[in-house]
This record gives C-alpha cells, structure tokens and sequence, in this order.
C-alpha cells in the first residue's frame, strides 16, 4: 500500500502547479499553508518555536523565519521547490528579473554563524522528519535520511557491529556534516566522511528529484562532496558502512604548566610524523580559557579495541588529572560520553580554523599556543568569554571530493579557535581580535612554509573564503555544475545561507 501511494503521490506532483506570480514582499508562508497546511508551522506553534530554540548557536536561535516547513519526504520537498519557484522569471547570478521567496535548509544547526540553517522573516526548511535509516542486504550501505542526526543513527548501528562515518558529538546532522566534508573517528584511515558516500537522492531547484553516484549525475555526486548547499536539498544519503565493534577512547585533563604545554608540543609533533603515522587513531588537544583561567585535555580515540595503545603513550605518560573518561566503548555510547565534555549550546560564538603542515620542530606548536594564550586575554573582561584551541590531524582523503586536497598525506594539522561569550553588543570585538589572532598563526606558518590555504568547511566561519580555499580548478568545477544543474541560481541567492560557489 506504501508503494501505491508513493507512487500515486510523485504522479500528482508532475501535474502542472498553479502559476502564481509572487515577489519577496509576498506571503509565500501563507501559500505553502494552503498546499503543505500539515506540514507548516507558524511563530507561536509548538512545533516552530522547539524548531527555533534548537539551534546549538544564539546567533541561529535569534533569527525568526516566518514559517518553518518540515517536509517528510523527497516528493514533499519537490512540491516546495516548485511552489516558491512558480512563475519566477529569476536569474540570480546577477541577471535581472522577478525575484524568488528566499529560504534557509535546516538539518542538525550546529553551525555557529547566522543565516547559515536559518532564516529571518521567511521561510526554514527543516528536514529532520527525513531521518530514516535502511541497510542494504549485504550490510554495505546505509541509506540515511537528510535530516537525520548522527547520534540517533549510531546506537541503530550496534547491532550490526557497524558503524557509519559521521559526527563526533551529539546532535550534529547527517546533512550539513556530509556535503561539508565530515571529520570522524575512522578519518585518518578512510577519509572524510564524504569519501565513503556512494549516492545522493537531490531535490533540484527545477524539482527533479534525481539520484547522483558515480555513474549517473557524476559531476553533482562529486560536487556534493564539500559543496555544500550549493547544488540542491539533499534528501538521502547512501553511505559505506564500516565494522566496527568497540572502539576506546575518551578526554584526559592536565594541569596547565609550561612543562606540560611543550610536553604536549613534542607528542603532538611526532604523532604527526609520517613515520609513526596510526590510522586507527584520531585525536586532538583541546586548550581552553573560561574564567580567567586556562586549561589542557586530550581527546584520545582509537577505532580498534585496544586500551592504551603505544601510539598515544607519549601523552598518556604526561602527568595528568583524575578522573579521565578513557575506556572501551561502542561508537554510540563514545560520542555521548565525548558530549558530556561540551556545551550543550553557545550564546553567542564564532570560530575560524586554518591548517597546515607539520612542522619540523614541536617549538612551532609552542609558539602558536603562547600566541593564543597571550591574545585571548584581551577578551577576559567579556561577558561569560570562553574560548578554546583545537589542534587535530586533519583526514587523510582518498580524493573522492572536491575539496582539493592531494590524497594519502597524513601530516596535515588543521586547527580551530572558538570564542563564546553572552551579548550581541560584542560580536565586533570578539570577531575582530579572533581574527587578528588567527592571522598572527597563519603568518607565522607562512614564514615557516608549513601554511597551506585549505579551510575546512564546516569549521570556518562565513568570513572565511571557503570555496576558494579548494583551489581554483575545484571552484571552477563547482560553479560548472551550478550552472548545468541551477541555472537561474536559486541555490546562491534564493538560499543565501552558507558558502556559495557564486
């Protein structure tokens, strides 16, 4: 019967739509209530404001779109696309024209920056009623639905004694994660998460829902491999699935002494080394400042079940504090464990990350960490400030995407510096010394020749040019298939959020 009636309801969404001709002044909300009614929420309604209030960022949470649609499926999608795009004579790649009803594509919001899952005064798409999950029969695939939270995916893999390539900390979506890139746990022997991904079922700006692999729709399968929002909405994701059984891990606190600190810088350097490089093992430093007082832990996760195995044992013979959350577990029960060290939200936040190569000498490390504990001082005197430094490996890619990184090197870092703090009366400051911090870093590598112009995309900041940051043939590719598969650009200004290939 479920059959049928998919089938009957693709049928009707061929049928011509209504022509209605509208413009940015229009209420397209009130149009999407007389087609989708069940499917649209209004501020007031319990369903938008726990849509709302959500986000992981303030910045996200104060945006109020005017109504918030949560399809169910891909042919619900498809009627929305060909709702809001009706009669629309729009060329947004600059072209004049009769403008589109803008919106923002909401999956996990676990982005920090406003606008980029969210939408003022129009209308977010939020796509977690999509979060089915299907293995294929031989256990190889997953096909996960577009709104689908990582967390909620991993325990449903348990059983199996599989696991997928997805977020490291709870709440992190399926959608946003995967077109971005994707760092996890496996990252150092598979790649980025959007390496191990066979198929894409997207909802084109025309409403074609169309399936890209590696054998049909190529161009937009590759795309979708760090382009992010740019081509479509994504409504299932066919992924590799990976054995796995338990894996062991989990964070170490150090006192935050000077020996510890280049302790950590010497570690951190020959974990980096090529020759000692491990490809079950996934890490990173975390330094904090939070109340005037600054802080060190380790993040130590080994895929196969090993405890404390040798390629960590130069960090785990530092002196450290007690308790730690180092032990064997499933990867469901890892990532919670891993949240439990987290905010479960931010106020106000923004971060910028940057990479490079490893440097010769632990001293490099050194000096970036004394840099950002010597500058982020400046900002004690805000309002709930806390900020924190992350220095990890960065995914050894096998090249299946677009992001323009050479495949198999394993001596990338890749960095991020996050600042949080309460009031939006301090977003300039903050921004403007976080940036002038992460500039005397990438000087410094640039002197030394370790800098490298990559950024990770679902690290960066909106301030930060990430499409161009892949290289130029990379960027050229991506607006050649925005062009075949977009071409009046809906995806670059209908859906202004995010980083736009245009």
């Amino acid at each position: 019967m479920s059959r049928i009636y998919s089938h009957i309801l693709r049928l009707l969404l061929l049928l011509p739509l209504v022509a209605i001709a509208h413009n940015n002044n229009t209420d397209i909300c009130s149009l999407l209530n007389s087609q989708l009614p069940e499917r649209i929420s209004f501020p007031g309604d319990p369903t938008y404001n726990l849509s709302r209030t959500s986000y992981y960022s303030g910045f996200e949470r104060a945006l109020a779109p005017g109504c918030i649609f949560r399809p169910e499926n891909a042919p619900e999608v498809s009627q929305f696309i060909k709702l809001v795009t009706a009669n629309s004579q729009n060329d947004n790649y600059g072209n004049p024209g009769q403008s589109t009803p803008q919106f923002a594509v909401r999956g996990g919001g676990h982005t920090l920056f406003s606008g980029a899952a969210n939408i003022d005064g129009r209308v977010t798409v939020d796509l977690r009623a999509i979060k089915s999950l299907e293995l294929s029969q031989d256990l190889k695939m997953a096909s996960i639905g577009g709104g689908a939270i990582w967390s909620d995916i991993y325990p449903q893999m348990v059983p199996y004694n599989l696991t997928v390539m997805g977020g490291r900390v709870p709440g992190v979506g399926v959608g946003g994660f995967s077109t971005g890139g994707g760092v996890n746990f496996l990252n150092r022997r598979y790649g980025w998460a959007c390496d191990n991904i066979y198929g894409y079922e997207v909802v084109l700006a025309s409403g074609e829902i169309v399936y890209a692999t590696s054998s049909s729709h190529k161009d937009l399968w590759l795309a979708l491999k760090g382009g992010s929002n740019n081509f479509g909405i994504v409504t299932r994701f066919d992924v590799a699935t990976f054995k796995q059984g338990l894996m062991w891990g989990g964070v170490v606190r150090y006192n935050y002494t000077k020996s510890n600190l280049e302790a950590h810088a010497k570690a951190f350097r020959n974990f980096m080394d090529p020759r000692t490089f491990d490809d079950a093992a996934d890490m990173g430093i975390i330094l904090g400042y939070t109340n005037k007082t600054f802080s060190i832990a380790n993040s130590l996760f080994y895929v196969d079940p090993v405890v404390n195995p040798p390629t960590y044992q130069p960090f785990l013979s530092i002196p450290s504090l007690k308790p730690n959350t180092l032990a064997l577990n499933d990867v469901g029960d890892m990532v919670v464990q891993f949240g439990k060290d987290l905010p479960p939200n931010l106020n106000q936040a923004t971060q910028l990350v940057y990479s490079f190569k490893n440097p010769s000498s632990p001293s490099t490390f050194s000096t970036l960490i004394h840099q950002w504990e010597t500058d982020i001082q400046s900002l004690s005197t805000i309002s709930g400030f806390l900020s924190q430094f992350l220095i990890q490996p960065q995914p050894v890619t096998n090249g299946t995407n677009s992001l323009g990184l050479k495949p198999g090197e394993t001596d990338t870092v890749m960095s991020v510096i996050t600042a949080a703090y309460t009031n939006p009366a301090d977003d300039a400051v903050v921004q403007q010394r976080l940036a002038a911090i992460v500039d005397k870093h990438e000087r410094l590598l640039k002197k030394q020749r370790l800098y490298i112009g990559f950024k990770y995309l679902n690290y960066a900041d909106v301030s930060q040019d990430v499409v161009a940051s892949y290289g130029a043939d990379s960027k050229r590719r991506l607006r050649d298939v925005s062009r075949r598969y977009d071409p009046r650009g809906l995806f670059q200004t209908g859906v202004p959020g995010g980083f736009k290939v245009w």
